[in-house]
């Protein structure tokens, strides 16, 4: 049977759930989330193509990818410290019901709100005041994660898409396009990147795609 280690690109499958209620969260599997009603139309489902130990993938999933058979099944359980964090009471809040009225907002269980930035979810309203959760909705939560890796990925085109997806795409979807020939890429970026940047992932993609042999960023001109 051939293993995967740290370092190599795969094809991941996966679904994850919250164990005390047996529920799926998340899946790579479309029919899986339409069945489980988590169906994102946003979503691309499918395998994915990851590096292992880069944390493409929630870190106590990426954690047991080492070592694994292709094309085997496994089931693993992931502690709250190796998935969303053990529940923080500091990032409880009671509010007054009053801040809410000024909004034009009816608070119920399960609202989820943006307060300076941080998504909070309403656990109860009583007595004119509303209990808000600002922890992650799956903190202190133990989840159950099967997976399998259905190949090595060898082509360099497929680890270069990887990269750029786990990395530059956080920028933005359609801010970047890239060119590769002989092993030559060259990344093209709508929006202006710092030096620093620049040199930081061009040593990322060294790293993990050493077939690479020059990298280089070129700014978009405005047409």
């Amino acid at each position: 049977m051939v293993k995967v280690k740290k370092g190599d690109f795969v094809e991941l499958e996966y679904t994850g759930k919250i164990k005390l209620m047996n529920k799926v969260f998340d899946t790579s599997d479309q029919k899986i989330a339409k069945t489980n009603d988590i169906y994102n139309e946003k979503m691309k489902y499918g395998p994915i193509t990851i590096c292992i130990g880069e944390k493409n993938v929630l870190q106590g999933l990426d954690s047991e990818l080492g070592d694994k058979d292709i094309d085997k099944e496994y089931e693993i359980v992931v502690s709250p410290d190796n998935a969303f964090g053990k529940k923080d009471p500091k990032k409880m809040k009671i509010v007054s019901m009053s801040l809410f009225r000024k909004q034009k907002m009816n608070p119920y269980p399960g609202l989820q709100i943006n307060a300076d930035g941080m998504i909070g979810t309403v656990r109860s309203v009583s007595g004119g005041r509303v209990n808000l959760d600002f922890n992650h909705p799956l903190a202190g939560r133990e989840l159950v994660y099967t997976f399998k890796i259905l190949k090595k990925v060898e082509d360099i085109k497929e680890k270069v898409n990887s990269v750029m997806k786990f990395g530059l795409e956080m920028f933005g979807p359609d801010m970047f396009s890239k060119t590769l020939t002989e092993g030559n890429l060259e990344i093209t970026s709508k929006i202006k990147m710092p030096e620093q940047i620049q040199k930081s992932f061009a040593e990322k993609f060294k790293k993990l795609v050493p077939e690479l042999k020059k990298i280089e960023f070129i700014e978009e001109k405005p047409k």
